[in-house]
């Protein structure tokens, strides 16, 4: 196989590969405000160098994470920089937040079977108060 069937072969591979994406996939490939390169070289089975070697990938490539940009995937380039799609600690303080909740509604429903417990162990105290009084419980 000579060079030019390779880069034919793989420019086919990675548009097969863009083809089986949706964009929850592609935000899950997001690294520092691009597509993770590794991560693609490696799912359409070929060497990182294909995408700076062959024209057509590294168009389809550029072509592809602008349209990303434009949906709201990727985010925005500003002077070659990209801008955050959040905040920095935003995320975090997301991931905070969610668990505070969860942990909330878990100690709610703590604190509901410790009330429910105390009431059975008030009723159970009673009727062995009222066994050992009969004498039908050895003390």
């Amino acid at each position: 196989m000579n060079g030019q069937e390779r880069a034919e072969q793989n420019f086919l591979a990675f548009q097969g590969w863009v083809a089986t994406k949706i964009d929850d996939d592609f935000r899950e490939m997001v690294f520092k405000g691009r597509l993770n390169r590794g991560e693609i070289c490696r799912e359409c089975n070929f060497a990182r160098s294909v995408l700076a070697q062959n024209p057509r990938i590294k168009s389809a490539l550029r072509d592809l994470e602008y349209q990303l940009r434009v949906r709201g995937v990727l985010p925005l380039l500003i002077h070659g920089e990209a801008l955050p799609l959040r905040a920095k600690g935003q995320m975090q303080s997301a991931t905070d937040a969610d668990r505070l909740r969860k942990l909330e509604a878990e100690n709610a429903g703590l604190r509901a079977e410790l009330a429910e417990m105390r009431n059975q162990l008030k009723k159970f105290k009673s009727i062995e108060n009222i066994l050992a009084e009969t004498g039908r419980l050895a003390r």
